[in-house]
């Protein structure tokens, strides 16, 4: 508080001690603590009156601007945001509004130019489309005739009798009894 270090402040307990007596003390403390308390709220009021009194005199502004000019890292992003301003930076009937109205006039003219280009490109491609699928179309055409086969003449009619049955390759390993073959009645013509 007023650069006393411990050392300092027991050896004035010790002295207040031997010269006010054990009595008073607490009193004369209480009564000490009491009077600081009262300095230190007179001292918040009056710091608090000089502020609003900067206020109302806009030395808080002034402050912030001398803050502001004063760091140079804001100062030069607000340097620098002015410099690309653009916006701010054409006057009417200036050079830059001149060249601004050439730029677009021929930006104009570029997409003119492209858009053209484009729709003839796409009617070549279309036409070119077109002229692929005909040559296709007529050889396609002329070859159909040719490469039908002839109908196959129509086989006359099989006859109803059975043809004969085959020999067998392999002799049989046993004879069968033979059954008595019933006769088949045979299909009229």
């Amino acid at each position: 508080m007023f650069g006393l270090g411990w050392s300092e402040m027991v050896l004035i307990g010790i002295v207040a001690l031997i010269v006010i007596g054990p009595k008073d003390l607490p009193v004369m403390f209480r009564t000490l603590g009491q009077f600081t308390g009262k300095a230190r709220q007179m001292a918040r009021e009056f710091s608090r009156a000089m502020e609003s009194a900067a206020d109302d005199a806009g030395v808080k502004d002034i402050t912030k601007t001398i803050k502001a000019a004063a760091n140079p890292q804001k100062f030069g992003i607000d340097k620098l945001k002015e410099a690309t301003d653009f916006k701010s930076a054409i006057k009417p009937g200036g050079e830059t509004e001149k060249l601004s109205q050439e730029r677009a006039e021929i930006r104009d003219k570029i997409q003119e130019a492209t858009a053209r280009v484009a729709s003839e490109r796409i009617a070549r491609e279309k036409a070119a489309t077109e002229a692929k699928a005909a040559k296709e179309a007529a050889p396609a055409a002329e070859a159909k005739p040719a490469a039908k086969p002839a109908p196959k003449p129509k086989a006359p009619a099989k006859s109803a009798a059975k043809p004969a049955a085959k020999p067998a390759a392999k002799p049989a390993a046993k004879p069968r009894a033979k059954k008595a073959a019933t006769p088949k009645p045979e299909a009229e013509a």
